[in-house]
Order: C-alpha cells, then structure tokens, then sequence
C-alpha cells in the first residue's frame, strides 16, 4: 500500500528551526512528485512546497521562500523539509503527499515563546 510517515516536528521557539522528514513505501517514489502541506488550526489546508520525481525542480509558497528548502533522498525514498526562522504563523500540522499516496497522519509543528 502506497504511503508516506511523517516525523520531525515539535515544539521551537520563534526565531528556530526544525527539520521534517518523510519516508515512502509501498510504491516507485522517484516516479513521482512529492508536496508538502500544512494545516493550522481552523484553516484550510495548503501548499507549502514540491519537489519533483528526478531533477528536483522545487517550487515554494510565497510566504515560506527563502526560509524553507525541500529535498529529497530518492535512495532512500526519503524527503525533507527544512524550515528556518520559524514564526508563530509557521504552527501546523504538515503532511507530505505524492498522486498515488493518501493524505497520512502529519506531524505537528508548534512555534511558540
């Protein structure tokens, strides 16, 4: 079954950074895309950025270029998500997701003083 596990995510202060991560099984993850989301609490969910299968075409939402960088490892069917100077505005719950994979359970990322 087609699937992604999201870790990483925890509680920084403003100013801080996290790294998330991402691991696929289940399906032939350098075919594929991948995107990561986030949904903060009462709002929709949105784009935050994407990395393409193989030559690694990266896209960013505006208001995280420049302080967020995705990557991904496809030997070990792996992607990233670093995030830098994290603000307050950054908390969510942040989900990868590629065409062939459901949305999983996320991983909470928490900015606070």
């Amino acid at each position: 079954q087609a699937q992604f596990v999201e870790s990483g995510g925890g509680l920084v202060q403003p100013g801080g950074s996290l790294r998330l991560s991402c691991v696929a099984s289940g399906f032939t993850f350098v075919n594929y895309g991948v995107t990561w989301y986030r949904q903060a609490p009462g709002k929709e969910r949105e784009f935050v950025a994407s990395i393409a299968g193989v030559a690694d075409k990266t896209l960013y939402a505006d208001s995280v270029k420049g302080r967020f960088t995705i990557s991904r490892e496809n030997s070990r069917n792996r992607v990233y998500l670093r995030m830098n100077n994290l603000q307050s505005e950054d908390t969510a719950v942040y989900y990868c997701k590629s065409p062939v994979t459901p949305w999983g359970q996320g991983t909470q990322v928490t900015v606070s003083a």
